[in-house]
Formats: structure tokens, sequence, C-alpha cells
């Protein structure tokens, strides 16, 4: 099990205000803030952090999401927080196929994913 991850931002304070909100949606808050670091907790660790750096090397990050309807909010919530669509929320039956997900970029070009585990969905059909 990761007990905590971390993206690397060029510019940490529209990097902090891109994840506070596409965040929101699957329970997570800033929580630690360190100089230029921020962690965010989903509740019950925090396991996700961001940290400016001179340079960027772009990184998938996936966050698990409880429904259909928070990988639909996430995805909403990352493109009005300035984050760049990668994959609309919907199926990935090449995945497995429950895999119910979005994906965007954030603002340094890491692919930002919300997945949910639909494990009633092994016939369904996508939508």
């Amino acid at each position: 099990m990761i007990a905590h991850t971390g993206l690397a931002v060029r510019d940490f304070r529209a990097a902090k205000q891109f994840y506070e909100r596409a965040l929101a949606p699957l329970g997570y808050t800033a929580k630690m803030q360190y100089g230029e670091s921020t962690g965010f907790n989903d509740g019950k660790n925090t396991d996700f952090w961001i940290g400016k750096r001179d340079r960027v090397e772009p990184a998938h990050v996936a966050f698990e999401a409880k429904s259909r309807d928070e990988v639909e909010a996430f995805y909403r919530a990352a493109l009005a927080a300035g984050g760049r669509d990668n994959g609309k929320p919907g199926y990935r039956r090449d995945y497995w196929p429950g895999y119910y997900a979005a994906f965007v970029y954030d603002p340094d070009g890491h692919n930002i994913e919300a997945v949910w585990y639909d494990y009633a969905a092994e016939g369904a059909d996508d939508e």
C-alpha cells in the first residue's frame, strides 16, 4: 500500500488552487503546508502532495472515487479549475469492464484521473 505520493509543480499557487477545486468532489482538502508544498487529505490520510520545483516531469496519478457521480463531479470541477480534457467520464472496457474513469491534464501537464470500480458493470453498455 502506498502511504503518500507527490507531484512537482511549477506555479505552486496555481497548482494548489487547481487541486483544491479538482479534488474537492473526491473528499480531499488541503491539510498541511510547508513553504511551497501542500498535502491533501481524504479524511483519513494526507496522502497526496504537491511541491514547487524548477523541473517538472509529467506524471500520472489516479484517485479512487466512491461512485460514478464522483468521477463526473471531479471531471467538471477539474475543467472549471483550468484543467484540460484528456478523457471524458466513461467506461474504459479496454482496462476492465467496470472501470469508469475521467482524465484531465493539470496546469503542469500531469495526467490526473478519477476512477470508480463498478463491479456490477461486467455487461453494462456505455452511456
